[in-house]
């Protein structure tokens, strides 16, 4: 697919996958949530690819929906919701289900739909200036985007209700205090930042994070012998990847490991 509204590069074992509709921060209408959800497919499949970044351009990570489009189509909304949140939801579920780390680095304001998707990161980082919102019933809309299955999972469903109804703006550094973000880093540094780290896990072993994060997203839902059992079978596979026998001849040979993401 040729991009319009995004821009994709790989570089280090890094795909950056940027929104890129400044004019309207970021907002997520079809063409944009369509090519999304084609990048994420893309990185996820390519096999140089072992670490995934999404951001945004401008001063905003993701607006949430085009509520401007919302208007002139109002009279068919239901299926322009349809089909929007076939894209970003089908975007999220590779995100989360893909076996590479994902990072989303918000360098501005995740609202709405955008705060959702900033929630599917594996691990989010922002700038200062950064701030979150859910503002979906400020115009009388319940959420999506998986932020109902990802937000209670991280501050519990009483204040996931109240980041619903009251419609806070959380600052970086409440988002951090409420177990939202990860990391916060000063704006003149946050792409160096974001860098360093995916570059971190761009060289690490792939395969092992991939496991590690299936089993952590799949542990709330199975019972502690089922959970151990899982356990288990990853991390018998892993013993029979490269990685894994390098990890640990490096380890008793007292060197850095050269980890290959095979």
């Amino acid at each position: 697919m040729n991009y319009e509204k995004l821009l994709y590069e790989v570089s280090d074992g890094i795909a950056t996958i940027t929104l890129n509709r400044p004019e309207a921060y970021n907002a997520l209408n079809d063409q944009l949530a369509r090519e999304i959800h084609d990048a994420v497919i893309v990185s996820s499949e390519d096999e140089a690819v072992r670490v995934v970044v999404l951001t945004g351009t401008g001063r905003a990570f993701c607006a949430g929906g085009d509520v401007k489009s919302f208007c002139d189509h109002i009279d068919h909304i239901g299926a322009l919701v349809k089909r929007l949140t076939t894209d970003l939801h089908g975007a999220v579920s590779r995100m989360i289900r893909m076996p590479k780390p994902v990072i989303n680095a918000i360098n501005g304001v995740a609202a709405g739909g955008g705060m959702s998707l900033a929630l599917a990161g594996d691990l989010i980082l922002a700038t200062e200036s950064a701030t979150f919102t859910m503002a979906y019933t400020k115009i009388g809309a319940s959420p999506d985007g998986s932020s109902t299955f990802t937000l209670p999972r991280l501050v519990g469903v009483k204040r996931a209700l109240e980041l619903t109804m009251l419609n806070p703006v959380l600052t970086a550094k409440e988002a951090v205090e409420w177990g939202i973000v990860n990391r916060v880093f000063p704006d003149d540094q946050f792409e160096t930042e974001v860098h360093n780290i995916a570059l971190q896990l761009a060289q690490g072993p792939t395969q092992a994070y991939g496991r590690a994060k299936a089993l952590y997203y799949a542990s709330t839902n199975e019972s502690l012998e089922t959970q151990m059992e899982h356990e288990t079978l990853a991390i018998a596979a892993c013993g029979k990847t490269a990685d894994f026998r390098e990890g640990v001849f490096s380890f008793s040979e007292k060197r850095t490991p050269t980890f290959q993401g095979r």
